[in-house]
């Protein structure tokens, strides 16, 4: 066997602490949403108010993203990490003290930028351990670190904020970040995996040179484009669960704080179980020689589609607890998209471009982010009800959703593409990564 057959020694246990990196991004992320009720109150904020919180955190995460993409092609990704535990760690503290709507909002900013880089490095990071038939399987377990952060978290954060104040559930984030970051900084490794170039014609014998496809060719690149497509939409509901999905039980439905915060790990669990089953079923096609086009577009396509069809009855559906079941469903099922997405890229895009590409498609889908809890808050201040307004807004990610997948459905197709950009490839010195 050799190195492209086997993941290399450690890999698993890089995984995990790579998976811990991610469960800690999320609890991040979640608190604000969790603590929706309780902020709003104490800062006296409108929906149209706290949708704009909401939508702070990804005012700077595409560009920080971006950025720290072509960053990761030159330093090790070993270094990135950790400044960037270091930053959402720091970031938490001054929400212990008096806070008003411009601090909070000015961290949110810092804390996202903080967090733009995090997805597309630490899955850079993980790729340099495992090669491309065997990460379907652990890029699941990473993907999962975002779920198990909100199923671990959001009980204890909940806790927290109904018997102290959502200011200390801050101050707990930022205390088990540096924990981690401390973790990292004796256990963390660089991983030395580098994928099989294609042989490029033209290249003379024994030259140290690399693949490279210009950026307006990947970047152009039909199934990178509908994987996008379908990303973005997906991510729109995950911003929204994110920002509103606790103020929905609570303001929208009548639950209590403790019974909404606890609720809010629903989709988390049902999307742990979605990634998990289908990020091994997509690996287990992919070993058996299924094509990219049916084991990781379609297939994740057509879940995206799913939860498109499912999302618009909740409108139509009187019942409580069914308005949950198809809130869970619709905007979870889809969520193997997340999983497949840097596979697709990473098969397409050659390792020196690897972080760069991740960097920039994962910007284009967290950009829904800026828009959905936004647009969210407007729609529930002026709807005729609280619960009306917060419903409109999810039939319209349903609409999203549908969309999505059905342009996943059609163009997602690597190896069409794969050879299409095999034609505009060149050649070019090797630049080490520095240390």
């Amino acid at each position: 066997m050799t190195q492209h057959d086997r993941p290399l020694k450690g890999a698993w246990g890089m995984t995990a602490l790579i998976f811990l990196f991610m469960l800690i991004n999320f609890a991040d992320k979640v608190v604000v949403g969790l603590a929706a009720k309780p902020i709003m109150a104490e800062l006296n904020l409108t929906p149209e108010q706290f949708g704009f919180l909401g939508s702070s955190f990804f005012f700077l995460f595409a560009i920080t993203g971006v950025a720290g993409g072509f960053l990761a092609n030159r330093v090790q990704t070993r270094h990135m990490l950790l400044v960037m535990a270091i930053v959402w760690s720091l970031v938490q503290f001054p929400m212990l003290g008096t806070v008003s709507l411009e601090l909070l909002i000015a961290c949110r900013i810092v804390l996202g930028a903080g967090e733009g880089p995090a997805g597309p490095v630490a899955t850079h990071a993980l790729y340099k351990w495992f090669p491309d038939a065997l990460r379907g399987i652990p890029t699941a377990i990473v993907a999962q670190g975002s779920a198990l952060g909100v199923i671990v978290a959001v009980p204890l954060l909940n806790y927290i904020i109904v018997n102290y104040s959502w200011h200390w559930a801050f101050g707990a984030l930022g205390a088990v970040g540096l924990i981690w970051a401390v973790l990292w900084l004796f256990l963390g490794r660089e991983g030395t995996l580098v994928d099989q170039p294609v042989v490029i014609a033209g290249a003379a014998a024994g030259e140290a040179t690399a693949e490279r496809i210009p950026y307006r060719y990947l970047l152009t690149c039909p199934s990178i484009l509908a994987v996008c497509c379908a990303g973005f939409a997906s991510y729109w509901g995950l911003a929204l669960g994110l920002t509103w999905f606790t103020a929905y039980l609570v303001d929208g439905l009548g639950f209590s704080q403790t019974m909404g915060g606890n609720l809010f790990i629903l989709p988390w669990i049902f999307g742990m179980l979605v990634v998990l089953g289908g990020g091994w079923y997509s690996q287990r096609l992919k070993k058996a020689g299924v094509s990219s086009r049916l084991c990781r577009g379609a297939f994740a396509a057509a879940t995206v589609t799913l939860g498109g069809c499912v999302l618009p009855f909740i409108a139509l559906v009187s019942d409580p607890g069914a308005k949950i079941a198809l809130l869970v469903v619709g905007t979870a099922v889809g969520s193997t998209i997340f999983v497949v997405m840097p596979m697709i890229v990473s098969e397409l895009t050659p390792h020196p471009q690897r972080a760069a590409m991740l960097a920039i498609v994962t910007s284009t889908v967290t950009f829904a982010g800026v828009i959905a809890p936004f647009a969210m808050g407007r729609v529930v201040q002026y709807a005729a009800t609280r619960q009306a307004g917060y419903e409109q807004g999810f039939v319209v990610l349903g609409a999203l959703l549908l969309a999505g997948g059905i342009i996943g459905l059609l163009f997602i197709r690597p190896e069409t593409d794969r050879k299409r950009l095999a034609a505009h490839a060149v050649a070019v010195p090797l630049q080490p990564v520095r240390a």
